[in-house]
């Protein structure tokens, strides 16, 4: 368990470091412009957090410890993309087909974003369990 504990607190880190560099500088202005009507002036930091949390841990359960235990790398990348991007299309895919004048071009770069950051979690998971093993 504390080995499991290690892992997720390391996967933790690595997906706020990026994803905070990701919304917070370099597509600040690209969701302001495309979603300005749709933003809260405050990000709800509850449901955020919440999120974060269970993201994380489907990361480790269903790409990082099947990963560790195949010890392979490649099939964690490989299904960390897939993880990242089916889940963001839950979200984006959804909002294209029901919200009203929801940009296309959120939802493409979404999905890019969506997939490289999992995947990228996924690696440091998976790195991180090698080297608490």
């Amino acid at each position: 368990m504390a080995y499991t504990l290690k892992v997720y607190a390391a996967m933790l880190v690595v997906f706020f470091a990026v994803d905070m560099l990701w919304l917070g500088w370099v597509a600040r202005g690209f969701y302001r412009k495309h979603l300005g009507h749709w933003l809260a002036a405050e990000p709800n930091w509850a449901a955020a957090i919440l999120f974060y949390l269970l993201f994380i841990l489907g990361i480790l359960v269903f790409v990082v410890l099947p990963g560790l235990e195949a010890g392979a790398l490649g099939r964690t990348l490989a299904r960390g993309a897939l993880f990242g991007l089916v889940a963001y299309a839950t979200y984006d895919l959804t909002n294209l087909a029901t919200a009203r004048d929801w940009p296309l071009v959120v939802t493409v770069v979404d999905l890019a974003w969506g997939t490289v950051l999992t995947t990228l979690v996924a690696a440091a998971g998976f790195l991180a369990g090698r080297a608490f093993a």
